[in-house]
């Protein structure tokens, strides 16, 4: 796909110094940009790179004072790794959005309803009674289940899987092998050790801008919902159980686990392996890091947490060094030990 320079910047809302109808046809780095590339400035130490890009435009501050002559024509904007960030955004969409029809063999159940401009791939499968909107991509084997409701301009990725009942809202991207509404892990303990199966018959809602990343599994409620809201970003491999719920613009990164209806706030940050136990609830703007294991609920906003089990980063580097001169700290010890003792008993 190619662009005017001048396209580009009404995307950003920038403003263009130099040649606004040149043609730019893919993103690059400053330093490897070729002819026809558009790039960014963000960190005042590429800056030299400027200078010498062959990059036909270059995403820059408002506020950068050149130091030099430049042969690239420059967009600037208030933010450019955010501008930048936004563009990539537009061309994944644009590029991804391309497809559209549908691919033949595929079904879709007579009673269920699509909007405008969707995309259906080979083998897909779509249930009674659904609701997708306008703009939908739904790759090859990706399964639908009955009375799902998919908001506009939604991707679900090639076998990607949707149990019965979801709700996913506008703008949401599932990635593949993903499994959305599988039931909870709930299983009532018997008298003579066996476990029975609770049934699970609530639903996955997944609010508007959420990301679910590649193999995450999210449980379906036992009653009521496990909600993901909105802006929330899923890594792959991550498993959330029944009745979670993750706030609005909550990261999670991959391999996490997360407990039966454990309530997560917003704008939290988990860390790669961090595992949380259930029916806990981690305040507004917690973040947790990586391999860390959360045991108890966190009231307090803005925490960062460290450890197994969990608490203060500050703590928790203190504990760690400590940790690390045990064998001397005993060795220590038991010379005062056999120093206090009386000379007859040395």
């Amino acid at each position: 796909m190619e662009f005017t320079v001048g396209q580009i910047a009404e995307v950003l809302h920038g403003t263009v110094e130099g040649d606004s109808t040149q043609q730019v046809n893919r993103l690059a780095k400053i330093e490897e940009a070729r002819m026809g590339s558009l790039s960014f400035l963000s960190n005042p130490k590429y800056e030299p790179y400027l200078y010498s890009t062959e990059a036909t435009v270059v995403i820059v501050s408002r506020t950068l004072e050149l130091k030099k002559p430049v042969t690239a024509a420059l967009i600037r904007v208030d933010d450019p790794y955010t501008s930048f960030t936004a563009l990539l955004e537009f061309y994944q969409q644009a590029s991804r959005t391309g497809k559209r029809g549908v691919e033949e063999p595929a079904y879709m159940a007579t009673s269920a309803r699509i909007g405008a401009n969707h995309y259906r791939g080979a083998f897909s499968y779509i249930g009674e009674n659904c609701e997708i909107g306008a703009d939908v991509v739904i790759f090859p084997h990706v399964f639908i289940g009955d009375r799902v409701k998919i908001g506009d301009g939604t991707i679900l990725y090639a076998g990607a899987r949707i149990y019965a009942e979801t709700v996913i809202g506008q703008r949401c991207v599932v990635h593949a092998g993903a499994v959305i509404g599988s039931d909870g892990f709930g299983f009532a303990p018997q008298p003579d050790g066996s476990y029975r199966t609770i049934p699970q018959i609530g639903n996955v809602v997944l609010e508007d801008n959420v990301s679910i990343g590649a193999n995450a599994t999210i449980d379906c409620a036992t009653l009521g919902s496990t909600i993901i809201r909105e802006g929330a970003k899923i890594d792959n491999l991550v498993q959330l159980a029944h009745n979670v719920e993750v706030g609005r613009h909550t990261v999670i990164a991959s391999q996490t686990g997360v407990s039966g209806s454990t309530k997560i706030g917003d704008f939290c940050v988990l860390a790669g392996q961090v595992g949380m136990a259930g029916h806990l609830t981690l305040a507004n703007r917690t973040t947790v890091t990586a391999q860390s294991g959360v045991g108890k609920s966190i009231k307090q906003e803005g925490v960062l947490l460290q450890g197994s089990p969990a608490f203060g980063l500050r703590d928790s580097l203190r504990a760690n060094a400590i940790f690390r001169h045990l064998p001397e700290l005993e060795r220590r010890l038991r010379l005062l030990e056999q120093q206090a003792q009386p000379p007859e008993k040395r």
